[in-house]
């Protein structure tokens, strides 16, 4: 998967197909061994008005991301100050437009890397917990939706018009991995979850890199900051002073990229600060924050990106990179 967010609208071809570590491209590369046969991206206008609202806009695909034409025309004549982008190797659910990543509800925009380990174990206990009107609205059957459907249903009111506060987000993002641990464990399930969730409400930014345990890693996820991302050949870009997140790198310069450490979460403000927070529960112990670090936040007024790949199965623990630039006067992606 992947997040961009930045203060100036990005074409989306710049992030999507241009690149050629683009993460499109990053399926077709056999040394990754990634498996990609759906295709979706969300972006929010740069300008919303009362006639377009201020709900993203989603295009889905079944066919192979790096054979869709109308993908390919659609991200050379589209800019977009927020997009996600997800390339789906399912774990769960079938093949179908309906499975596609991200959701949408109103204003905010939810998509999932990694998997929910027996999920079929505890689907029950997850449909019983919603309300009729989260319920109905979903029309998938993989883990991710429901997953949504669970984090909608922390949020006192998931449709409102106006903007959520992003703590507000964390906070329910962060009891949404809280009570999938705890029917989990209620259900006896010993394998490990992967929880890298990234969700916006086209103003603020969340996601997290998170595993429900102490002895596997989570799903990976990089950043970079800087002040612009920026072809410097072609099929070749990097971040000039900029700010980026993905699981696995977009540009071939390593130098771009940083780790975001295991059992944290991060947000991007309204103000294009990113800000990461440990997430402190039984799966993370004394050990692991010493050896990754502590709470702690970055000015990215620039622009900022995140990525992530795709897992199929609850033994994978790599994902594409996501990217966020830095830049007093531009824009910022995770």
């Amino acid at each position: 998967m992947l997040l961009y967010k930045g203060r100036r609208p990005i074409q989306l071809a710049h992030l999507l197909t241009k690149p050629a570590h683009s993460i499109i491209n990053q399926y077709t590369d056999p040394r990754l061994r990634l498996d990609g046969r759906q295709r979706v991206n969300g972006w929010y206008e740069s300008e919303p008005d009362q006639e377009t609202g201020a709900a993203p806009c989603i295009f889905t695909s079944v066919t192979p991301a790096w054979n869709n034409m109308n993908l390919i025309r659609l991200a050379e004549k589209i800019k977009s100050p927020l997009v996600f982008a997800h390339v789906r190797a399912s774990c769960a659910g079938s093949v179908s437009e309906s499975n596609c990543h991200p959701w949408q509800y109103g204003r905010l925009m939810f998509m999932h890397n990694g998997c929910i380990a027996d999920f079929h174990l505890i689907k029950r206990k997850v449909q019983e917990s919603l309300s009729d009107e989260i319920f109905l609205s979903v029309n998938g059957n993989t883990d991710s939706e429901w997953a949504f459907a669970v984090f909608l249903s922390q949020l006192e009111k998931g449709n409102q018009s106006e903007p959520f506060c992003h703590s507000i987000l964390r906070e329910a993002l962060l009891k949404t991995i809280e009570k999938l641990n705890r029917w989990s464990k209620d259900a006896g399930i010993s394998e490990p979850s992967y929880m890298n969730f990234a969700v916006t409400d086209g103003i603020s930014v969340v996601c997290t890199r998170y595993v429900n345990s102490k002895h596997h890693e989570a799903v990976s996820m990089y950043y970079s900051s800087g002040t612009r991302f920026e072809c410097y050949k072609p099929g070749h870009y990097k971040m000039v002073k900029a700010a980026k997140r993905e699981d696995m790198p977009l540009t071939f310069e390593e130098s771009d990229w940083l780790p975001i450490p295991t059992n944290t979460a991060v947000v991007i403000t309204p103000r294009m600060n990113l800000l990461m927070y440990p997430i402190v529960d039984e799966h993370h112990g004394p050990e692991m924050a010493e050896k990754e670090g502590r709470e702690g936040s970055v000015d990215i007024r620039g622009g900022s990106m995140v990525g992530g790949g795709s897992t199929t199965g609850s033994s994978s623990t790599s994902s594409l990179p996501m990217m966020i630039p830095k830049d007093r006067s531009s824009s910022k992606a995770i």
